[in-house]
């Protein structure tokens, strides 16, 4: 390829080289061997792949009780679906999709992904605003607040899209060709962004995938958009389709065609046949063709006949509150199109659950993931209301786990002139010991590096801080309460920006079986602000708290919630109201209560308190009625050889639950009644989903005779 290059070009790589200076992109095709064809190039771009194999942990099951079926089959089956669908579970996973992606790619669920067929079809919506903020609104009542970003969220928006371009185009190149790998040789992708990133997301893909792979640049025009004064209104998406290899293609059925136009109908459409349709008739290449008015027309790669306030609006069936959601006819056209009925589709980037609820609907397996608690939390809604309307019409339907991204690692990004793991380490090691420092120091508790284990002491409290970019996990609290119970320590305090699903108050009660008190708190992002820090007016929050009352009655069970509490603070209401201007008023939270501040014109405060009831801040409940009937089994990899292992944790398997929708804001306060197979003991769970997507879990032991 040197040839290509002219004289005082080879001199002047020779001289850089020799320097030890950086060689410009423009020569790699030159030089390399096997460059690509065509290439973007941007500051940070690497070509490393992500290897990390980490195990999923099943949080819970779900799925509605099947009229019927009376077997249980096990967390690997759906109970009613045919043999080409059964040893699989649809999965809806917390956690980052590159470790996510590549946890699946190289862990024990490959086997399960290749035996299923593989994976069919990837649809994915990646924020492409250089601004997005994670910022979600919650109803609260006829009200709404805003659920702030976490700081987990913050720190991915920070790494990803907060430094522009440069970052996206690094994150989605990671990701895509993790995809790429994962897909089956005749699967298909989807990628949807708007006029921000498309122009790099088309290089990246062409990367690859391959030009040869590039099957259309489909233009979804989903209505008005707005009234600029400087540019043209802008009203469409681009969705980039392209394959991996030969993929499929299904052109029949309804969602790929559209209606003529009057004119198209009156000009050519003339033939009535004895059934009284409209037809006409084409002669190609010499073979006559026939097409009837009622049959449409096959849709091309501008889309105008979906609308996006079809999933947006509140009037909408579909409609979620969740911000970025699309309308399902949106992907009913991608899965039909690129799937058969018992495929496997995917969407990493998964939001209200779009892709997921349509697949369910069209008889498609599914996997889904998103960094947003509240994503799960809301998809797992959407979810389960499938499944009713499902089992409602006589229809099948799929069971689903939701699952954690076990022992949680995100990793640090630092600067990439940093190479060898020992600057690496000391790096990621400074950061953690400034930052705990700062937790210490906010929450009025010491350094305490003699107690193994623990970070700080306050009083006689052992204080853990949990990690700075991803939540605590229920093993590191396990291990805490062994290291506590070793050296004695009565009491313990973690901290944490966010816990585990899964994790919850139960687990206290646990440690005080053990005799020992342990607290689980939450760090407030104020934790931040130096001067809040060194006034004390940071307000560290514990966990929610949960009070249930089991009743039994002729061999059935049912449970009453009678209390919930949360005590999140986002900022002080007076402090709040004093900003404002008159006539101005903010809705946010304090001391555990959602509270509308407003300023009258005449300077008077007026505080409102919108949660006024306990339940106000539950969003979703449900029930285990035998918690610890369905043992959590992992498959992990010991000399090249898959093996089944107990974890010692319990799945919740979802017996019954009771959830707010923008439709039907009321909440069931009593389960149903649940009958028990035998008399004995038996641990119920019950677990609540407050306003913001965080759970908490209360297991108590009931008899019934």
């Amino acid at each position: 390829m040197t040839d290509k290059l002219s004289e005082a070009e080879r001199e002047l790589l020779s001289s850089l080289i020799l320097r030890g200076e950086k060689i410009p992109a423009r020569f790699g095709p030159s030089v390399l061997e096997e460059a690509p064809e065509m290439e973007l190039v941007w500051s940070g771009k690497s070509r490393s792949q992500e290897t990390t194999v980490l195990p999923f942990q099943s949080i819970e099951y779900i799925e509605e009780p099947r009229e019927g079926f009376t077997e249980n089959l096990g967390l690997l089956d759906w109970g009613g679906k045919s043999s080409a669908q059964r040893g699989w579970t649809n999965k809806l996973i917390w956690g980052d999709n590159k470790l996510i992606l590549s946890s699946l790619a190289r862990g024990p669920l490959a086997r399960e992904i290749n035996d299923g067929g593989g994976l069919k079809l990837v649809y994915i919506d990646p924020p492409f605003d250089v601004g997005y903020d994670f910022s979600i609104d919650v109803g609260v009542g006829d009200s709404e607040v805003t659920k702030e970003p976490s700081v987990i969220e913050q720190i991915a928006y920070r790494d990803t899209w907060g430094k522009g371009a440069e970052s996206f185009a690094s994150m989605m190149f990671e990701r895509l060709r993790l995809i790429h790998s994962l897909l089956a040789e005749d699967g298909s992708i989807f990628l949807h962004v708007d006029y921000r990133t498309s122009s790099i997301i088309k290089f990246v893909l062409d990367e690859i995938f391959g030009i040869e792979n590039f099957k259309n640049e489909i233009i979804w025009s989903y209505g008005a958009g707005g009234n600029p004064k400087e540019f043209f209104p802008r009203k469409h998406d681009t969705v980039f389709f392209y394959t991996k290899g030969n993929g499929t293609f299904n052109l029949d059925g309804g969602i790929m065609r559209t209606p003529y136009s009057q004119s198209t109908l009156e000009t050519h459409f003339k033939k009535i046949d004895e059934n009284g349709r409209r037809y006409r008739v084409q002669v190609v290449n010499g073979k006559e063709y026939t097409t009837f008015e009622d049959e449409g027309k096959l849709v091309t790669d501008v889309w105008t006949d979906i609308g996006g306030q079809n999933a947006t609006s509140p009037i909408s069936g579909e409609f979620t509150g969740y911000p970025t959601q699309k309308p399902e006819k949106l992907l009913e056209r991608i899965i039909h199109a690129t799937t058969n009925k018992g495929d496997l589709v995917a969407d990493f980037f998964c939001g209200s659950g779009t892709t997921l609820a349509v697949a369910e609907k069209m008889g498609r397996r599914w996997v889904g993931s998103d960094l947003g608690r509240f994503a799960i939390h809301t998809s797992k809604k959407r979810l389960i209301g499938v499944q009713r309307s499902l089992k409602e019409s006589g229809k099948d339907y799929g069971a689903f786990e939701v699952l954690n991204l076990g022992s949680y690692e995100r990793e640090h990004r630092v600067d990439e002139k940093v190479k060898d793991e020992a600057s690496l380490s000391s790096i990621d090691d400074l950061r953690r010991r400034r930052f705990v420092e700062l937790v210490l120091e906010g929450y009025g508790a010491a350094g305490a590096e003699q107690l193994s284990g623990f970070d700080g002491l306050k009083g006689k409290t052992a204080v853990l801080v949990g990690p700075l970019d991803s939540p605590v996990t229920q093993t590191q609290i396990e291990e805490c309460i062994g290291a506590a119970l070793d050296i004695g320590v009565g009491r313990v305090d973690v901290l944490g920006f966010e816990f585990e699903m899964g994790v919850s108050p139960a687990m206290s009660d646990q440690a005080k079986e053990l005799g020992l008190t342990l607290t689980l708190k939450y760090i407030p992002n104020e934790i931040f602000d130096q001067r809040a820090v060194q006034k004390s007016q940071v307000s560290f929050f514990e966990v929610g708290y949960l009070e249930v009352e089991p009743e039994v009655k002729d061999g059935s069970v049912r449970v009453k919630l009678t209390d919930f509490g949360v005590f999140y603070r986002q900022r002080d209401a007076d402090e709040a109201a004093a900003a404002l201007r008159p006539g101005g008023s903010a809705v946010l939270v304090d001391s555990g209560h959602v509270v509308r501040v407003s300023k009258q014109k005449s300077g008077e405060i007026k505080r409102d308190v919108l949660t006024s009831n306990w339940e106000d801040w539950i969003d979703y409940w449900a029930v285990d009625f035998n918690f610890e009937s369905r043992p959590e089994i992992v498959l992990v990899k010991e000399d090249d050889q898959e093996v089944a292992k107990r974890s010692g944790r319990f799945i919740f398997e979802n017996q019954w639950q009771s959830f707010r929708t923008p439709k039907e804001k009321s909440l069931e306060l009593v389960s149903e009644w649940h009958l028990v197979d035998a008399p004995g003991e038996f641990r119920v769970a019950v677990k609540v989903i407050d306003i913001f997507g965080n759970d908490t879990t209360r297991v108590v032991t009931v008899g019934v005779r």
